[in-house]
């Protein structure tokens, strides 16, 4: 009998020691879980879950027979859900904003500058514009609608989130053991030094326009949707690396000075330039898909051809001329901002040397009016 008491006994102990743990493991999960790492990674996570379950959406979306001509009004309602464009632009959003009010809350007196705020809200909008408005809808039936996606996510979208200063608030809002084990070792990683070298994104850049518009993986992107969507996050990569170090907003492992991103991003204009006049000075269609697309309206497809390559000459130039302009006016700011530093610098020694002078010339005339009175 006592043994069986005993059994019992421990059992319950037991039942209890496990009821115990499990509510220890629950508040643990839950700690856990309202870390902000923690909890960004269970949004990743569950983000990527998400995007896969729309993905029999967009292998439809861009299948089928070419759309209609587009008609105004009509046309303006032709807008379509990615679930894999939406989802990661939605978190990009909501995170940043999410992480701009804790920086602002930990320090109230060097918040966020709303001009990064608005920058990066920006992009994210030009990016929903240009793979989910009606833009999208056309963006394989004519290659200048294509070719507005292109420089949308290039030369709009790209500088804009770049100038959102992302890396910089990342680091502001991250915890100190987090930032020390893992953000700063990537930026110090030698892969990073190695993609993030200014002469390799600007290569990267260049190349991939050339990539994608004179190779076979154009054809593709327009018969394979997953190629299609690999294409645009290509774009988007590149162009992300190249305005990294052109617009310097965010700390890099190669920082470059104004007159180097002045030459940086000079370059880029002639071959962007000579590309687009490529493309619109050809004469006969480059890419056999719009010839054999089966489209009865709208311009002819050398037509098209030729206005896609006008827009990216002319989109190109004003977009990088417009980068230089603000680069040469942020040379000069900081030139004004050294030469009053320097001022400041120097004016006490200023202020010395002129007191200095005034005494002699006081002493001076003390001695001529003495000399004149003993006369």
């Amino acid at each position: 009998m006592g043994f069986a008491v005993r059994i019992r006994h421990r059992l319950a102990s037991g039942a209890e020691f496990g009821a115990m743990t499990q509510r220890a493991r629950l508040r643990t999960m839950l700690r856990r879980a309202s870390d902000a790492p923690h909890l960004a990674r269970l949004l990743g996570v569950g983000s990527v879950g998400l995007a896969w379950l729309g993905l029999a959406a967009v292998v439809t979306a861009h299948s089928g027979s070419p759309p209609p001509p587009p008609v105004f009004p009509s046309v303006l309602f032709l807008w379509s859900f990615d679930p894999t464009v939406v989802l990661p632009l939605v978190l990009a959003a909501t995170g940043y904003l999410w992480a701009v009010r804790s920086v602002d809350a930990a320090h109230p007196h060097a918040p966020v500058p709303r001009r990064r705020i608005v920058t990066w809200l920006a992009g994210l909008i030009v990016i929903e514009l240009a793979l989910q408005s009606p833009i999208e809808a056309y963006d394989t039936t004519l290659f200048s609608d294509h070719m507005v996606q292109h420089v949308l996510l290039t030369i709009v979208a790209a500088p804009l989130l770049a100038l959102g200063a992302p890396i910089t608030l990342l680091l502001r809002f991250a915890q100190p053991e987090v930032r020390r084990r893992w953000i700063l070792p990537i930026l110090h990683s030698r892969i990073m030094k190695v993609i993030s070298f200014p002469v390799v994104t600007w290569i990267l850049f260049a190349g991939y326009m050339w990539l994608a518009h004179f190779t076979a993986l154009y054809e593709l992107s327009l018969e394979n949707p997953l190629i299609h969507q690999a294409e645009h996050a290509g774009f988007l990569v590149t162009a992300l690396l190249f305005w990294w170090p052109a617009v310097a907003a965010d700390p890099s492992p190669w920082r470059m000075g104004h007159p180097s991103r002045l030459v940086y991003t000079f370059l880029q204009m002639p071959q962007n330039t000579f590309l687009g006049l490529t493309i619109y000075s050809a004469t006969v269609p480059l890419y056999p898909y719009y010839v054999n697309l089966a489209r009865t309206w709208g311009p002819s497809v050398l037509a098209d051809q030729q206005t896609a390559g006008g827009i990216m000459w002319i989109s190109g130039d004003v977009v990088f001329m417009a980068a230089i302009m603000l680069i040469l006016r942020g040379l000069l700011k900081k030139e004004e901002r050294e030469a009053a530093a320097n001022d400041a610098r120097v004016a006490p020694e200023l202020a010395a040397i002129r007191e200095r002078e005034a005494r002699l010339a006081e002493r001076l005339a003390s001695e001529r009016r003495g000399g004149s009175q003993a006369r």
